[in-house]
């Protein structure tokens, strides 16, 4: 039987989770495996340590049981549907906890929540964050480490001939004679270079002209050199090592060991994207044995799929996405039930875990 009809049940108001927290005596905070929710967790865990209240904050992936047996006399879901007495959402769901914050009487931590919602694909969706993070613009491509090759074939916010492969992209570098030393020219260079790699791509969609701006002209600041990197440090280890995440989102000293997963996860998904046995039908482009499916089927969905709704399964896993605007939740969800599985979602992506991926597909194509 599907769970989507989870992700049916209505949010919390910033003004209900505020009030609850005010009386709790100890608070758990559960997130969604991304790196928004991940950030929204770490604006309320932060305001939460200023106030002096004990809490446990904990990721779940999608399906697992994040019951950890606590005592917590208040349990918040923070970017999803999970079994809580909150359920704090929004896209980003950073907004939405900097609001709690504020109703708290506190100051949002602005860097970490403006970070969560540039994973959100939504920067401007918290007002005067990047004036009271003091971030600002910059030529460039959002990194999270100052040397570029690394950053380049590492970020996951672009799919471009460079991804995954250090060496190309420092070959890159070179024939642009970019060096250690890096100015704002030398940065203009770059972005151009990115930008014209992904769309002057033989395999790439039209749709990539638009997703790569998302990595270009990042805001600067932060522990990971820009926001976008930042926040796409976040997005990696919550979906590949919960517990750093955690880590990493309380102001933890795990840098080294958050690039790690990092790298370890753009290399997985760039290579997927690149080698999946890929399928077209109408309306729907099917990656098979693309781990990891959630980011796979982004960059599928955002640099390569011709069809406006693309999956990426993996064993049990499915990863849906749609590019233009329909909410594939229930289709998805009727597909999974179809497939024996269950399904979770919201809006324009959804995630299903089903026994037989082959027949989940047909059963999508159905539905939609």
């Amino acid at each position: 039987m599907s769970a989507a009809g989870r992700d049916r049940a209505s949010a919390s108001t910033a003004s209900d989770v505020a009030a609850a927290a005010r009386e709790a005596d100890f608070v758990r905070l559960v997130a969604r495996a991304d790196g928004d929710a991940l950030a929204a967790t770490g604006v309320l865990a932060r305001a939460l340590s200023a106030r002096g209240t004990p809490f446990q904050a904990t990721v779940a992936r999608p399906f697992e049981d994040a019951d950890r047996g606590t005592d917590a006399d208040l349990t918040v879901a923070v970017g999803h549907d999970g079994t809580a007495d909150h359920r704090l959402r929004g896209r980003p769901a950073s907004a939405a906890a900097a609001a709690v914050v504020e109703e708290l009487g506190a100051e949002p931590d602005a860097t970490l929540a403006l970070a969560g919602a540039v994973a959100a694909g939504d920067p401007g969706a918290i007002p005067a964050a990047p004036e009271r993070a003091g971030a600002e613009r910059r030529p460039g491509v959002a990194v999270p480490v100052p040397d570029l090759a690394d950053g380049l074939a590492h970020t996951t916010l672009v799919h471009a001939p460079v991804s995954g492969d250090e060496s190309r992209a420092a070959d890159a570098l070179a024939d642009l004679d970019v060096g250690d030393d890096v100015d704002d020219e030398d940065r203009r260079r770059v972005a151009s270079l990115v930008a014209l790699s992904v769309v002057g791509d033989a395999d790439a969609t039209e749709r990539a002209t638009e997703a790569v701006e998302r990595a270009l002209r990042p805001y600067a600041g932060g522990p990971f050199e820009t926001l976008g990197g930042y926040a796409d440090v976040l997005d990696a280890t919550a979906r590949e090592r919960p517990g750093i995440a955690v880590a990493l989102a309380l102001g933890g000293d795990v840098r080294e060991a958050a690039l790690s997963a990092w790298r370890d996860h753009a290399d997985r998904a760039h290579a997927a994207v690149r080698g999946a046995d890929v399928a077209r039908y109408e309306g729907l482009s099917v990656l098979r044995d693309a781990a990891p499916v959630g980011t796979v089927a982004r960059l599928a969905a955002d640099f390569r799929s011709p069809e406006p709704v693309t999956v990426a399964t993996s064993g049990d896993e499915a990863a849906v996405r749609s590019t233009d605007g329909r909410d594939v939740a229930d289709a998805v969800a009727a597909a999974a039930d179809a497939a024996d599985g269950e399904a979770v979602g919201r809006g324009d992506r959804a995630r299903a875990r089903i026994d037989d991926a082959d027949a989940f597909v047909v059963a999508l194509r159905e539905a939609l």
